[in-house]
């Protein structure tokens, strides 16, 4: 039955098990620390938890980087009482002089081109979060969830490039369960979510479809149930369904490394 009980999660071993791989991983690499970068938004409210959680404040840095115009001024008053909350450094990288210099530059540039500029921000925040991180030998801790994940809602080498993914195994509606347990502002758990990629950007607004039903859909295909049976379990139109679908095989490509053609064969 695809109801959202079907979603509930046991939120304090969740965030153990994800602390606990996050404090393996820094200690394998060999590195000191790690790097967060927080918008505002739950999912990297909950990283920034459970990254503290794993290392300790002192060997975290949270890095925010807001874009002059887009992200509303209450973002970053919510950032630092995130960072006075768990009690880290966090660093403001306001990014707009960067953005006007790309565009100066760059030849494709086209302003009512969304999703070309819109990812170019992204992975201008890369950049910086791999700049803190080589700087303070650490890991980039990535707060992207699994429903972005199998949709493709990321941007290719922007979010999606980082060191760990810690909740890329939490459909959305999971990671609000695991925020509240973390005591994470209500605040925060209850604001639009938003990637602010343009002025009135959210993220249910461009995938088409609400949080709630889009992580029972995907819940339902991992499961292995046809299009036809999850549609008639969520009272949805199996188009939609479909569309879904169609979004996480035509993504296929953001989720794995780069293809590589063996030549050995050929090549001695």
């Amino acid at each position: 039955m695809l109801s959202s009980d079907a979603l509930v999660i046991d939120a304090p071993t969740v965030a153990e098990r994800i602390s606990k791989f996050i404090s393996k991983q820094v200690s394998i690499s060999g590195l000191e620390g790690a790097v967060v970068a927080v918008s505002g938004g739950i999912d990297s409210a909950v990283t920034l938890a459970l990254t503290v959680e794993a290392l300790g404040r002192d060997r975290v840095r949270a890095v925010t980087m807001p874009e002059r115009d887009i992200k509303p001024e209450g973002d970053i008053t919510d950032v630092m009482q995130l960072a006075e909350m768990f009690e880290v450094t966090c660093d403001v990288v306001e990014i707009t002089p960067v953005l006007h210099v790309m565009r100066s530059l760059l030849p494709l540039y086209d302003p009512s081109d969304r999703v070309s500029w819109g990812n170019v921000k992204p992975r201008v925040r890369m950049t910086i979060a791999y700049h803190y991180a080589n700087a303070l030998r650490s890991m980039v801790i990535g707060s992207s969830n699994k429903t972005e994940w199998l949709t493709g809602y990321f941007t290719k080498y922007g979010d999606g490039g980082v060191d760990l993914m810690p909740l890329a195994d939490l459909y959305k509606t999971q990671v609000r369960q695991l925020a509240r347990h973390l005591g994470i502002p209500r605040r925060i758990i209850e604001k639009t979510p938003t990637a602010g990629l343009w002025p009135g950007q959210s993220d249910e607004g461009e995938l088409g479809i609400e949080y709630a039903v889009l992580d029972l859909i995907l819940y339902g295909w991992e499961r292995g149930m046809a299009v036809a049976e999850i549609a008639h379990e969520l009272d949805v139109e199996a188009s939609t369904v479909e569309r879904v679908l169609d979004r996480v095989r035509a993504n296929e490509h953001k989720r794995r490394l780069p293809l590589i053609l063996r030549l050995s064969s050929v090549t001695g």
